[in-house]
């Protein structure tokens, strides 16, 4: 089992969960629609347009996914195993993907378990996040090669991580929205095995409150590059764009050794961050 990187702190649990799993499960059951609305703000009041799900799906055991997968903007969220409305490390995702799978075009409502994983290669397109469970994903490749790329989509509420990167290889995540986060992306501190890792973050809007967007671990020559990055709502600028760590295999809370640019490992410039 991957170990993960446990910075979660004290948890503020959602108490709204199970009533709403429980009003979109009565309208599953019934046959009824179940209203949205077409623009849906962040809890820090963002501007983001959210898309309008079309249709809900109830998924009681993980979905796996070869080749690709077109939701057709359907709202995927847990029930039974997958139903829980913590935030425990180890759960099971809504969805698996196998190597060089494609996810698109999907809506993950509350609750979403541990989200999405990717074994291999991926490619996650238009996928949102409205409350994000564990993670929004986790990429656990072994090949130096393989690529995870997020592109468009959204995600938000997620107390700790979005991106969890456990595996080697490269993460791209591009013209995405984020709000109301913990971290964006976090190379794995404490895994049993470690890799380097490469993460690229370009066109990205990020909403306050946050902590970071990029965490990585230096000593094994991860790197992060930030391009086209936009904030807003973070005036004081207390999010960091991105932080380096000195990772372990052993399980142990990694230690924080620095954050900015350094050329070296943190790679953007102050024109790459524009705040609103």
């Amino acid at each position: 089992m991957n170990q993960r990187t446990h910075q979660r702190g004290g948890h503020r649990r959602r108490f709204t969960r199970r009533r709403t799993v429980a009003a979109l499960t009565a309208a599953v059951a019934t046959g009824a629609a179940v209203a949205t609305g077409a623009v849906l703000t962040s809890s820090a009041g963002a501007a983001a347009t959210w898309p309008t799900a079309k249709g809900t799906q109830a998924v009681s055991s993980t979905i796996e996914v070869s080749g690709a997968l077109d939701g057709g903007m359907k709202r995927y969220y847990g029930s039974g195993e997958l139903g829980g409305d913590g935030q425990d490390e180890g759960q099971d995702p809504v969805f698996k993907l196998k190597d060089g799978a494609v996810l698109k075009n999907v809506i993950l409502g509350a609750p979403a378990a541990d989200g999405v994983h990717c074994t291999g290669s991926c490619t996650l397109q238009n996928v949102w996040w409205e409350d994000v469970g564990e993670d929004a994903a986790t990429f656990k490749g072994t090949s130096t090669s393989a690529k995870y790329t997020v592109t468009g989509g959204g995600a938000r509420k997620a107390s700790d991580k979005v991106f969890q990167f456990n595996g080697a290889g490269t993460l791209t995540v591009r013209n995405f929205d984020v709000a109301d986060f913990g971290k964006l992306v976090r190379a794995c501190g404490n895994c049993g095995k470690q890799y380097t890792r490469h993460v690229v973050v370009d066109g990205v809007t990020v909403t306050a409150p946050g902590k970071s967007l990029v965490g990585i671990n230096s000593n094994y020559g991860d790197t992060a590059t930030l391009r086209n990055v936009t904030i807003t709502g973070d005036s004081k600028k207390k999010i960091t764009p991105c932080e380096r760590y000195r990772g372990n295999s052993s399980g142990k809370e990694p230690s924080k050794i620095g954050s900015g640019p350094d050329g070296k490992h943190c790679l953007y410039s102050a024109s790459d961050i524009t705040y609103k």
